[in-house]
């Protein structure tokens, strides 16, 4: 993730350059192909996140934000998840009811989480 940021950087920072006019500065390089799925910003719906292949398994920890049993999620301001390589955000995790049913916003939690096809699952929850 820092090398996307530090690549969008250095690609705005060459068009800057490109657009006022400053000789030397010369057209971006185009993105790397691996780096053309990215993760959302904060806030973000996660089945936009490239998550292809098999399941696995992350843990994670942070705050709960929101619980919706309804639609059967749990929001979580999570720190970075290393198995995922995710940064710190704030994300939207399916959860089945008794997994939500555990927690409440403002809750500090550790968590788990399954990762596949382009969906994250909270499987379990343990407050802190």
């Amino acid at each position: 993730m820092k090398r996307l940021m530090l690549t969008t950087a250095a690609l705005a920072l060459a068009g800057s350059l490109a657009a006022c006019g400053k000789n030397g500065a010369s057209a971006p390089p185009a993105a790397p192909a691996s780096m053309t799925n990215t993760a959302p910003v904060a806030g973000s719906d996660m089945s936009k996140m490239d998550m292809s292949g098999g399941a696995k398994m992350a843990k994670g920890s942070g705050t709960v934000t929101g619980v919706d049993a309804k639609a059967g999620t749990l929001t979580i301001d999570h720190g970075a998840i290393p198995e995922a390589n995710w940064p710190a955000m704030t994300m939207t995790f399916k959860a089945a009811p008794a997994v939500s049913g555990a927690v409440k916003a403002g809750d500090k939690v550790d968590f788990d989480v399954k990762l596949q096809g382009g969906v994250g699952e909270v499987t379990a929850v343990r407050r802190r």
